[in-house]
């Protein structure tokens, strides 16, 4: 007899992003590679094309790694916001001693960073830049604790997945006040006059695939228009979107077996199609299985692989190719900085503040996570990669000779944070924290 497997959600979600950060790692290697060949030219043009909507009396284009970075990207935090939205509701983080943990954790893995850049910054024209290490990757950050098997607990990877979505929410926070351009106060005042009408059919609850894509896709077009970065937009509509089931188990189960019984005793043709009969069953099926499934965890399922194994992978394919020939234009000190920053300010940050947390009794430690495993973690975090990348396009879009260097420098913090994160969790240690 075969024995089955489930697995659980969590477990599920970690696998997803786990392999996500394999293909984020090609992805990487590619850009850089493409990008220092010999078509390097042919690189960095396929990003700068422009592509839009152009008519006599409508122009909408813009190049297609802005497309990538404020398209594909707001559906990247769509899909942050719905975790999100799950995690507050229902999940690791909808009771004060859950969230406590990882909050703590989040706080100095924000917080010690930004600091750190602060002080060691000395150019004027580089403080803008204080946003670039403050998020997680927890793609790459996942797929290492997965390499890792048996050496690291559960408990873990939901405290890193925990902490990196608060990172998350400090990200987004950011990107919207610091990050934004001018505002236009009239098209920012439509477009949340349409998100208060999504939440308002959502309390009702109405909620609809086609109305959230067309309100959606105007409500990140005004956003764009407005100045706020339309990513933003993407962490708002998530919130509009109800977690909530029409109808329980029970009555699915009830109406499941009325459906299979009008099924059976339907006409059968004796072609290889359905009766009409069979057909209005199917489709009762269809609209029972639609109330029964959860809004919220239904979009969340569907987007997870697209983001994971698509969207991410691609971004990293625009955004990674640094012109490392041109070493000599680099700005060495905001590199440095950086390096710092993702080594130092969150390996400090996040262990410091965890410890000093749980020795004035602010926070409970789960028994299986020791101290080497918080050490750890705590370096591992210092892969920014994804979110770090994007805040450096935004921080620096005005004074673009300085990106190639943030970027550089997050490569360089990224791989050596997951270096010594990785080395110091394959030791054994049964020491808990005291």
């Amino acid at each position: 007899m075969i024995k089955k497997v489930f697995l659980t959600p969590f477990q599920k979600f970690v696998k997803i992003e786990s392999f996500s950060g394999i293909l984020l790692m090609f992805s990487t290697i590619i850009a850089l590679v493409w990008a220092n060949s010999s078509f390097g030219d042919v690189y960095r043009e396929i990003w700068q094309y422009d592509i839009g909507i152009v008519t006599e009396t409508f122009e909408f284009k813009k190049p297609l790694i802005l497309w990538i970075n404020d398209g594909l990207m707001a559906v990247f935090f769509f899909l942050i916001g719905l975790e999100i939205k799950r995690e507050l509701l229902i999940g690791e983080l909808n009771t004060p001693k859950k969230i406590a943990f990882p909050l703590v954790g989040a706080l100095g893995g924000m917080l010690v960073p930004v600091l750190f850049y602060l002080v060691l910054n000395q150019n004027p024209e580089t403080t803008k830049g204080w946003g670039i290490p403050m998020a997680t990757d927890i793609a790459f950050s996942l797929a290492i604790l997965n390499v890792l098997g048996k050496r690291v607990p559960l408990s873990l990877k939901v405290f890193l997945t925990a902490f990196a979505i608060v990172d998350d929410i400090g990200a987004v926070l950011v990107i919207a006040i610091f990050y934004s351009g001018t505002i236009n106060i009239t098209l920012l005042l439509i477009a949340l006059v349409m998100l208060a009408v999504l939440y308002f059919l959502s309390f009702k609850g109405y909620y609809s695939r086609f109305v959230m894509f067309f309100f959606g896709v105007i409500i990140w077009f005004l956003f764009l228009k407005s100045g706020i970065h339309p990513t933003v937009a993407g962490i708002l509509l998530a919130f509009s979107v109800p977690i909530r089931q029409k109808i329980d188990t029970s009555t699915f189960l009830e109406q499941l077996e009325n459906v299979y019984q009008d099924i059976k005793g339907a006409s059968v043709l004796q072609k290889p199609i359905l009766s009409t009969e069979q057909i209005q069953h199917i489709d009762d099926l269809d609209d029972w299985s639609s109330k029964f499934q959860s809004p919220l965890q239904h979009l969340e399922h569907n987007l997870h692989g697209w983001v994971a194994y698509f969207i991410i992978p691609i971004f990293a394919l625009a955004n990674a190719g640094v012109l490392i020939s041109g070493a000599e234009n680099l700005n060495t000190a905001l590199v440095t900085n950086i390096v710092i920053c993702l080594i130092l300010g969150k390996g400090i940050g996040i262990s410091g503040i965890v410890l000093l947390a749980k020795k004035i009794k602010l926070i409970e430690v789960p028994s299986d996570i020791t101290f080497r495993h918080i050490l750890g973690v705590s370096f591992i975090a210092g892969i920014g990669f994804t979110m770090a990348i994007f805040i450096a396009s935004l921080a620096f879009a005005s004074t673009p000779e300085y990106i190639d260097s943030a970027k550089i420098g997050i490569l360089i913090g990224s791989f050596i944070s997951a270096i010594i994160g990785y080395t110091i969790l394959r030791m054994d240690s049964k020491k808990e924290i005291k």
